[in-house]
């Protein structure tokens, strides 16, 4: 990660763009602009909070270990949201791994800071206990559409969740990093993103995905990619009435 060159006060993050103007200022202020690349570690579980980042662009997974050895993703986190959730609980642990999976820009916090900002900024509180809300319901709703949906439509809800993310219709993931990620083999992966290029839904070439057929994708996709959209635009909507 490097530092940039601070910008106005109008920030990328709907969280935060969310909040009144005056308040968004002032948070904005206390941030540092920084850039993240593709694989960065954000934080590994047991780790120390020592920041929060407000993504503007790109996008990390979020992951839990299992058996120490391998990972599953249970979030993906974008512009809509947060990394260091914890903290708004009064705990600086890392409960998961934090791994950039699209490239962007986002605004660093301090912890210490943060937390302060907490206290002082009543909107900012009400606005993260929504956002930690719908996204203990995404946890909720990935845990449930792992265990009971087939992998086509699993990986159709992958795609459409980081195309929102990503705001683009391209991206880079490697069928190994999807198979980690949906907690199957790679052939699974493969033979699901088979399906979907021969219905010319998608394109996929070396480790870059296009999604052709966005309508097309949706129609294949489980409930949960609605699900999980829906509780995120509640959200956020009202979070926008405390302008």
């Amino acid at each position: 990660m490097t530092s940039v060159a601070p910008s106005i006060s109008i920030t990328g993050n709907r969280l935060l763009a969310a909040l009144p103007s005056r308040d968004v200022r002032r948070i904005v202020s206390l941030c540092e602009p920084i850039k993240f690349a593709f694989a960065d570690v954000l934080s590994e579980p047991g780790d120390c909070i020592r920041h929060v980042y407000f993504p503007e662009s790109g996008f990390a997974s979020l992951a839990a270990p299992v058996d120490g050895r391998e990972s599953l993703e249970v979030g993906l986190i974008g512009n809509e949201g947060m990394l260091g959730v914890p903290l708004v609980l009064g705990i600086d642990i890392s409960p998961l791994r934090a791994l950039v999976r699209g490239p962007g820009t986002a605004l660093r916090m301090d912890a210490a800071r943060f937390q302060r900002e907490l206290r002082r900024c009543l909107a900012l509180r009400q606005s993260l206990n929504r956002y930690l809300y719908a996204l203990m319901a995404q946890f909720a709703q990935t845990v449930a559409c792992t265990r009971f949906h087939q992998l086509g439509e699993r990986l159709a809800r992958w795609l459409l969740m980081t195309q929102d993310r990503a705001h683009s219709s391209r991206f880079h993931l490697t069928h190994e990093f999807l198979a980690e990620m949906l907690g199957v083999r790679r052939v699974g992966v493969t033979k699901a993103a088979g399906v979907m290029q021969r219905g010319k839904l998608i394109s996929y070439h070396r480790g870059h995905i296009t999604i052709i057929d966005r309508r097309g994708l949706e129609s294949v996709s489980c409930g949960c990619y609605r699900a999980m959209k829906e509780t995120y635009t509640d959200m956020l909507r009202h979070s926008s009435s405390l302008g």
